[in-house]
């Protein structure tokens, strides 16, 4: 049985959307998805993570490793 998702209306502060927005795209991620496997990795440090919650789509993607990601110049230019 598959469960509504809800939405949530979040105002961020516009250094913080950018930042998290390039992050995603870092790792292949849309920005929602990513915002909710950071709230997911974050309540299963604490220990608060849901019973039942089921395994969401964004935690189907492993994190890129280092290795997985464009290297960039000291001008943050991406190599071909």
């Amino acid at each position: 049985m598959r469960r509504e998702r809800k939405a949530v209306l979040l105002r961020l502060d516009p250094a913080v959307h950018e930042a998290l927005a390039h992050w995603a795209a870092d790792d292949l991620r849309s920005l929602n998805g990513h915002v909710e496997w950071i709230l997911r990795r974050a309540l299963a440090d604490a220990g608060r993570a849901p019973r039942g919650a089921g395994r969401g789509r964004t935690d189907a993607i492993r994190p890129p490793t280092d290795s997985d990601r464009p290297s960039r110049d000291p001008d943050g230019r991406t190599d071909p």
